[in-house]
């Protein structure tokens, strides 16, 4: 059976997407010259990364702005993985129409997640973005007090822990390397709010996004040991909710992929799962949750991974 993998990218091109893949799959020996060349000038890395597939395809004009896209990077890190695990799925592009992913510009009745956020935010009407069933299930949850618009609304939390962590435990967090956890140290103990200190501490070699990505790391406990063990296992495949196509296609990755766990109960699986791996990750994976639900502004309930039914249609 071939199976059709959906991807959404600002450049529609599946060849020229491949061409990057391939590239970053392989990494040839130019190619790495050439990236440690434009690492050595400061630049960070998603930049020099670019850079140096450019000068490696050596055209310019042909490939430009490819790796400026985050739709395009996620479809080019999904070509990746087909390649590393030599899957037979067949890669399909969708080329993205309207704003870009993290525009606050509006096309008509299209906008990116960030602007329809922003518009939240501002107390505006949302509405004609979105299709009808999405606007009422986002409008019912935001009447109750159940949408998280960031990341501030965790600052508290995030400021606390990484006060209370030694040096040690920040340098241990994933994602941190070369010597940040100093400045994510010093900037912690000398700032107020999150923003002044995601600001402290990213650089053209340290992004935005890496930072909170940290910053997660830092409120989830999620070290580098507990990144390198899932590697290892066969990871577990939860199911929240599923319909009559869904139960076929279940039972057909169940019937040729028996090794994988699948999860429809929490507490079924973690009365019985003897793997201790599997374990850990089904706690950050609870603590998740439990954490989420308190950037609520009412009903913060916990262990809704133990309450929350599975959803059958």
């Amino acid at each position: 059976m071939m199976l059709h993998f959906l991807l959404e990218a600002k450049f529609g091109s599946l060849t020229v997407l491949n061409e990057f893949a391939d590239i970053l799959y392989n990494e040839p020996k130019e190619y790495l010259t050439i990236l440690k060349h434009e690492l050595e000038k400061g630049l960070s890395y998603p930049t020099a990364r670019e850079n140096a597939i450019l000068f490696y395809l050596n055209d310019v004009r042909k490939y430009s702005n490819i790796l400026s896209s985050p739709n395009n990077i996620l479809a080019i890190e999904y070509l990746k993985a087909i390649k590393k695990i030599k899957s037979n799925i067949l890669p399909i592009t969708i080329k993205r129409v309207g704003s870009e992913y993290n525009s606050l510009e509006t096309e008509g009745k299209f906008a990116s997640a960030t602007a329809i956020r922003n518009f939240m935010q501002n107390g505006n009407d949302v509405k004609k973005f979105l299709p009808k069933v999405s606007y009422d299930l986002l409008n019912f949850n935001l009447k109750h007090g159940k949408i998280i618009n960031n990341l501030n609304c965790y600052e508290k939390e995030i400021l606390y822990i990484l006060r209370k962590m030694k040096l040690a435990e920040i340098a241990n967090l994933q994602d941190v390397s070369e010597g940040l956890e100093n400045s994510i140290k010093k900037g912690v103990s000398n700032c107020n709010n999150l923003e002044e200190l995601i600001n402290s501490i990213k650089s053209k070699r340290y992004t935005r996004s890496r930072i909170q990505r940290i910053m997660l790391y830092a409120l989830l406990g999620i070290t580098k040991k507990d990144v390198s063990s899932s590697y290892k296992i066969k990871p577990y495949i939860r199911i929240l909710g599923l319909n009559e196509n869904g139960k076929e296609l279940l039972s057909r990755f169940i019937y040729k992929n028996p090794k994988y766990p699948i999860i429809t109960s929490v507490k079924k699986f973690a009365q019985t799962n003897a793997n201790s791996s599997l374990a850990n990750m089904l706690e950050k994976d609870i603590l998740s949750t439990n954490i989420y639900t308190l950037g609520y502004e009412s009903d913060s309930k916990s262990n809704l991974d133990f309450t929350n039914r599975l959803i059958i249609k």
